[in-house]
């Protein structure tokens, strides 16, 4: 019993500590690409309002980078702490290519971001635009290398397992592994639809307290355009990445449905809503649609979906997390897809700025990409159970050999410290994201020197002391 509360609590750890490293890394993701764009406006434009749009959202992508790189050191250590089975049995795969992430996107990220961050007066504006898309890229590539090592863990390839070690034989295989394109791309375009969400939620927040100027008009119209952009592509994708799952991880899907037994040659149902029972072997007070599973699962009207009593006991993952871990989701999805729409209605109208129950809702789903990329991991990730590596070596024997008491110890500190940290870095960035950018921001001089004044850049110097109470009567009124 103590073995299995000890892995429980490992398992606790690490979700806990991934949860807080994924919303970081998803932010940079997007807003250095956000700001390559800005930044590239500007140079093209010569619009004042996307260099003041720049320097605002950088500091808020120093703070996230900072918290990011902090985070991902954690988790880097727990794979030798916590999980030293797994590190002996995939470290010759995993560990090469968490390599060739320091080797390519760090040194990149490393080498670019001190200019990108302070040296937009010392150097010219052809040099920093290179290094802001060079910053950018190094996100993008690390995702591709974390993103290659969690896919190869679901669907591994091009290994061969020699004295209970995975030793790799096809590097190509490795890294393009059959869930690989789907992942990575679910992920990074995850991503820049969360920091649009973000951004069109500061830019909400402004507009509801009565900051109307153009850089906020522009902050939410390019926020607003790429989730009418990216929302329906990202269910797309994720259309794409459930076929390829069926075709993989036929247990996980079965889970995700709350599927138990499906005939074949009959169609099958989605299951709206429901309560699935691992003990009973059935989904309670399932609201269902006739065939409309077999449907958006197949792609027919009635292709044949495995359901979970066709798989071991020992080898089913626990359907009722991911099947409401999915649903969050989906439903998450869906109001992105609305909020995308009513954006683009109200700018058909003129009325994109003055409709202050629209701002409300894009101030309530700022959060909801972030939130919807955690559900779909832990989506992924629950799903995977019993495996650490799929079909390859199970999470029970993956696990380090500690006593209860010491994972339940770490815990602890885990939660206490990263509350801390983690909470006030959080607070910082809202707080920076609340004060709005300044008109002029980025015509201010950097040059600095004894005795000189200067307007600072450091990230530190972008919240302001509390935050400006909100006026009685602020901003236009209105609704749709």
């Amino acid at each position: 019993m103590d073995t299995i509360d000890a892995l429980l609590l490992a398992r606790i750890q690490f979700a806990f500590t991934i949860s807080f490293h994924i919303v970081f890394p998803a932010l940079t993701i997007g807003l250095a690409s956000y700001l390559a764009v800005l930044e590239g406006l500007w140079l093209k434009t010569q619009n004042k309002v996307y260099l003041d749009l720049y320097h605002f959202w950088i500091k808020a992508f120093a703070v996230a980078f900072g918290m990011g790189v902090v985070s991902g050191l954690v988790m880097a250590y727990q794979f030798g702490t916590n999980w030293s089975g797994f590190s002996r049995f995939a470290g010759g795969i995993t560990g090469p290519l968490l390599a060739y992430e320091v080797l390519t996107a760090f040194f990149l990220e490393a080498g670019f971001l001190g200019v990108m961050l302070f040296g937009m007066a010392r150097v010219g504006p052809g040099l920093h635009l290179m290094s802001t898309i060079m910053v950018s890229l190094g996100t993008l590539m690390s995702a591709t290398w974390i993103l290659a090592s969690n896919s190869w863990m679901q669907t591994p390839q091009g290994h061969q397992v020699i004295d209970g070690r995975a030793v790799p034989v096809d590097w190509f295989a490795v890294i393009f592994n059959p869930s690989f394109p789907y992942r990575l791309t679910h992920m990074v375009v995850a991503a820049f639809l969360a920091t649009a969400l973000v951004v069109g939620a500061a830019a909400a927040w402004n507009l509801l307290r009565g900051r109307d100027n153009a850089a906020v008009r522009k902050m939410l119209a390019m926020a607003m355009g790429m989730v009418l952009v990216t929302a329906p592509i990202q269910a797309f994708i994720g259309d794409l990445h459930g076929l390829n799952t069926l075709e993989h991880q036929p247990a996980k899907l079965a889970a995700i449905e709350g599927h138990w037994e499906n005939e074949p040659g009959k169609g099958v149902p989605l299951i709206l809503f429901g309560v699935p029972d691992m003990e009973a072997e059935t989904t309670k007070y399932a609201l269902e649609i006739p065939n409309l599973g077999s449907l958006l699962l197949t792609h027919s009207w009635d292709g044949h979906v495995a359901g979970l009593k066709e798989f071991p006991r020992q080898d089913r993952p626990n359907s009722m997390v991911v099947f409401w871990s999915f649903r969050l989701m989906v439903g998450l999805g869906l109001l992105m897809i609305l909020l995308g729409a009513i954006a683009l209605w109200l700018r058909w109208r003129g009325r994109l700025y003055d409709s202050r129950a629209f701002q409300r809702f894009a101030l309530v789903m700022g959060p909801a990409g972030l939130v919807a990329i955690l559900a779909g991991w832990t989506t992924t990730e629950v799903g995977r159970q019993p495996w650490v590596v799929y079909g390859l070596q199970r999470t029970a024997d993956a696990v380090s050999p500690h006593a209860l008491g010491t994972v339940g110890v770490t815990l602890a500190i885990f939660v206490v410290v990263y509350l801390l940290v983690f909470g006030a870095g959080t607070t910082y960035l809202l707080r920076i994201m609340a004060k709005g950018p300044e008109t002029g921001e980025g015509s201010h001089p950097v040059t600095g020197g004894p005795g000189e004044m200067r307007h600072p850049m450091r990230p530190l110097s972008g919240a302001p002391e509390q935050l400006d109470p909100a006026p009685s009567a602020a901003g236009p009124k209105g609704g749709y």
